[in-house]
């Protein structure tokens, strides 16, 4: 995967994650513009990106959305999505102006107990062939 290959931003997800699954598919529909590309922070792809933008291959913390050699994660990575999904959702990034350390840390209490609260699964999810283009793996 070279970067000339990323046309958009990226949003790389927990794959086996019912609650991360679920909110693709919200995002999915959402992005009428189909602006966002999607891959699973558990591919060789999104290993690729996540090392470019000096994250371990390997993180798997939270949602990180990528945009050329800037990664955003936690809070900042809901808070992008809102922008780039233009309005309405753009109006919930005025959260930005809450304490960063606040955002994330109610990112951080759903993420860390996702798979509890909302399962998980045995294998990473499969897109359909309509929506594997949107797929950078």
């Amino acid at each position: 995967m070279s970067e000339d290959s990323i046309d958009g931003p990226v949003v790389l997800f927990d794959g086996v994650c019912n609650l991360c699954i679920g909110s693709l598919q919200w995002l999915i529909r959402m992005d009428r513009r189909e602006r966002l590309r999607f891959g699973t922070l558990q591919s060789d792809a999104g290993g690729e990106l996540l090392k470019r933008c000096g994250l371990p291959e390997d993180y798997d913390d939270s949602m990180v959305v990528v945009e050329g050699e800037r990664a955003y994660t936690d809070s900042d990575a809901v808070l992008r999505i809102a922008r780039l999904l233009g309005f309405p959702w753009a109006v919930a990034s005025i959260a930005s102006i809450l304490p960063k350390r606040f955002r994330d840390r109610a990112y951080r209490l759903l993420a860390e107990s996702r798979y509890d609260w909302f399962g998980k699964r045995e294998q990473c999810m499969v897109p359909d062939p309509d929506l594997r283009a949107r797929f950078i793996d």
